[in-house]
């Protein structure tokens, strides 16, 4: 073949190729020869049936667990120690508390480090009946009113705080039953009374509170009864004036009844209907006798407050088939002293009687020194029951009495 540029290696000429064929043939297959030789002998002596192929050769053993790390602290729990132990700063009381998640009451809205009262929710095991039942209600242009039930149920009795096992009372002890009324109006007065007071203490909420059915609800779930205070006409009214839908002297008992129902709506769930304020509607009998029969009629009890000394109510409740009490000792007093004397007048009527009840406003001071009252009276030998038992002692459905 002829040789040219397109044949022959860039630059170099026929007789150099001729040279350089051989030898480098001969030397190229002795190498690939000997090669060939070393692998044969190599796989006869090692037994690698993978001819010479790349291997390697790994013990397995079971794992063996990592050690353990130190542990870490809780988060929280790292931050309390910390500050109690760590050599350049302390923790304050205020700190503490929200690191821990320790929730406070302090009286007076004290700063710590004050006396401090730890906040453990009581579980009393007393589950009232779930409300509103609905055999226990009614439709209206307000929205549900309480009613007797077909079966004649009565949400005086249904939705009573129920007296059973460690909850009731001793045989024979003197009963004391203490209502706390005005909830509903301000938040954290009502949060403080529910979670605070014995389930036993009955509370009395306002109609004019903007979250009734749920702060109503939670009374029910910590045990306690609940009452609805109605406002009634004082004898300074308008001057004093209680609030919209007042119960008043000297209108149409239809326009009375409309309010009651008004008021009767705001939430579910009450044993019966306690007056607020109202001295004047409270004397005049024509304008109280058809209030007192509505709430007779819908199967409620009647509390009347025991402010007013011309009150007829308790002359007109077993003509109506009312069942219900008057409170003994009002327990508002301007003082720490007066509720002292106040508490102290309510256990020797207790004694004298059986049963007492007393009445107070919900007041941040009051609450704080009923907690105490309540844990030293039942210590002295007191039962302390709701208002439901008190109104019920010696009175029937159709023949309740008003003391």
């Amino acid at each position: 073949m002829a040789r040219d540029d397109l044949n022959d290696p860039l630059g170099a000429s026929g007789a150099a190729l001729a040279r350089t064929d051989r030898p480098w043939g001969w030397i190229a297959g002795g190498g690939l020869a000997a090669i060939a030789v070393s692998l044969g002998v190599f796989a006869w002596v090692t037994d690698d049936g993978a001819g010479g192929e790349p291997f390697a050769v790994a013990r397995i053993a079971p794992a063996q667990p990592a050690p353990a790390a130190p542990r870490e602290p809780d988060a929280r729990a790292a931050e309390i120690t910390g500050a109690i132990a760590g050599p350049r700063r302390t923790m304050t009381a205020e700190e503490a508390e929200r690191a821990s998640g320790v929730r406070v009451n302090r009286p007076g809205g004290a700063h710590a480090p004050g006396a401090l009262i730890i906040q453990i929710p009581e579980s009393s095991g007393v589950k009232l009946a779930p409300a509103p039942d609905r055999r226990l209600v009614e439709k209206s242009r307000h929205g549900t009113l309480p009613r007797i039930g077909g079966d004649g149920a009565r949400p005086a009795e249904v939705y009573a705080r129920p007296a059973t096992g460690a909850q009731a009372p001793r045989a024979g002890a003197p009963r004391i039953a203490i209502v706390v009324g005005g909830l509903g109006l301000a938040a954290s007065v009502t949060e403080a009374s529910i979670e605070r007071l014995p389930g036993a203490v009955t509370l009395g909420f306002a109609p004019y509170g903007s979250d009734l059915a749920r702060q109503a609800a939670r009374a029910r779930e910590a045990g306690h009864e609940i009452v609805l205070q109605a406002p009634m006409e004082p004898f300074d009214y308008p001057t004093v004036d209680p609030g919209p839908h007042t119960l008043r002297v000297g209108v149409d008992a239809s326009a009375n009844l409309d309010d009651l129902h008004w008021l009767m709506s705001r939430f579910p769930g009450y044993v019966g209907v306690a007056n607020f304020l109202g001295a004047r509607l409270l004397g005049d009998e024509g304008a109280l006798t058809p209030i007192l029969r509505e709430i007779a009629d819908r199967g409620l009890l009647y509390l009347d407050d025991g402010a007013s000394g011309q009150s007829v109510a308790g002359a007109l409740a077993p003509k109506l088939g009312l069942q219900g009490g008057r409170v003994d000792v009002v327990l508002d007093t301007p003082d720490a002293r007066g509720l002292e004397a106040a508490l102290t007048r309510l256990e020797q009527i207790a004694r004298d009687k059986g049963v007492a009840i007393g009445m107070a406003s919900a007041l941040p001071q009051t609450i704080e020194r009923l907690v105490a009252f309540a844990r030293a009276a039942e210590a002295r030998g007191f039962s302390l029951i709701p208002l439901s038992a008190a109104a019920a002692r010696g009175a029937t459905p159709t023949a309740g009495r008003l003391r």
